[in-house]
C-alpha cells in the first residue's frame, strides 16, 4: 500500500459518511449532521465491524432497504452513557440550593432532555418525592431512541449496578436506604411504581423537533458534548425558549452556556455544578 491510499481511503469513508447520515435524514428525518464527526465514526465503525461489514456503502445499504436494521443502527448512534445519580455532586446542589427556590411554584414542571434509558430521570424523582415536591412537579422525560424510553419505563435495571448507585445516592444527600426504593430478584432491580406518577416519557428529537412546553428546570447533562457548535447553538436556542424565567437549567460537567449566544441572560447560579439560572 503507498503513502497516499490510506489519505484516499480516509476521504472515501468521509463520503461515505456523508451519504450515511444524508440518507438517514431524507428517508428517516434523524439528522446527525451536526454531530462531533469524531465520535460518529467511531460509533459506525464500531456497528460495521460488528456486522462484518466490508464498506460504509453496505451499511447504508441495509439501513436504506433492510426492515428494522434502522433500530439497531441508532442504538449505536444515539447517546446511552448515564447511571443514577451520575455526577453525585450535581444532585446535592440541585437539593439544597435549587429545591428551596422551587418551593415557592404552586406547579412545578421539569423537562430532562436526551433521558437515555431513565437511570437519571429516577434519580430525580426519588429525590423530589424526598422533598416532598413529587405531588406537584410534572417530569417530561424524552429521548429521539424510542428504545431507551422502553426500557425506561419498566423501571429495571441490573441488579449488578446497585452498590455503585447506593453510594452515588447517598453522596448525593439521599434521606432513606436506597434499597427501599425497589423490589429485587436475580438479576434487576425494579423501582417503585410510585416514582411512575406525573412522570411521561416521549420521543423527541433536539436536533429537528421544537419547544413543547415552558420549563422551571430543564436537564441536558452530557448530551451536547456530542455537538459541533451549531447545533449546540440551535438546541441552546430551543433550551431558552422553552425555559421560563427565572428557571433553571442543568448541565453536563463538561459543557457551558456562557459562550452561547444567550449565554449573557443567564446567571451561574451554581458555576462548579453547570447550574445556570434563566435571568
Amino acid at each position: 500500500m503507498t503513502e497516499t491510499e490510506p489519505l484516499v481511503l480516509d476521504e472515501l469513508q468521509e463520503i461515505e459518511i456523508n451519504l450515511l447520515i444524508e440518507g438517514l435524514y431524507q428517508k428517516y428525518g434523524y439528522d446527525f449532521r451536526g454531530y462531533v464527526r469524531a465520535s460518529l465514526r467511531r460509533r459506525i465503525m464500531n456497528r460495521m465491524k460488528a456486522e462484518q461489514l466490508p464498506t460504509i456503502t453496505a451499511l447504508l445499504d441495509k439501513v436504506l432497504h433492510e426492515p428494522g436494521y434502522l433500530e439497531r443502527l441508532l442504538n449505536d448512534l444515539s447517546i446511552r452513557m448515564t447511571e443514577m445519580y451520575r455526577d453525585p455532586d450535581f444532585f446535592s446542589a440541585f437539593r439544597n440550593d435549587v429545591v428551596p427556590l422551587l418551593r415557592e411554584l404552586p406547579q412545578i414542571r421539569i423537562w430532562h432532555a436526551g433521558c437515555a434509558t431513565g437511570e437519571e430521570v429516577y434519580s430525580m424523582a426519588i429525590l423530589l418525592h424526598e422533598e416532598g415536591l413529587a405531588d406537584r412537579t410534572t417530569i417530561y422525560a424524552t429521548d429521539m431512541n424510542e428504545k431507551a424510553l422502553t426500557a425506561a419505563q419498566t423501571r429495571a435495571f441490573p441488579l449488578k449496578k446497585m452498590q455503585q448507585y447506593t453510594k452515588n445516592y447517598l453522596k448525593a444527600g439521599g434521606k432513606k436506604a436506597f434499597s427501599e426504593y425497589y423490589t429485587t430478584d436475580h438479576q434487576f432491580a425494579y423501582f417503585h411504581p410510585i416514582l411512575e406518577e406525573n412522570l411521561i416519557f416521549a420521543q423527541h428529537n433536539l436536533v429537528t423537533d421544537g419547544s413543547f412546553n415552558e420549563f422551571h428546570v430543564i436537564l441536558c447533562r452530557n448530551v451536547m458534548i456530542y455537538f459541533d457548535n451549531d447545533l449546540q447553538q440551535q438546541v441552546h436556542a430551543l433550551m431558552y425558549n422553552s425555559l421560563a424565567e427565572g428557571g433553571f437549567i442543568g448541565l453536563g460537567s463538561k459543557e457551558s452556556i456562557l459562550f452561547m449566544p444567550k449565554g449573557m441572560h443567564y446567571e451561574e447560579f451554581h458555576p462548579q455544578e453547570r447550574i445556570y439560572r434563566k435571568g
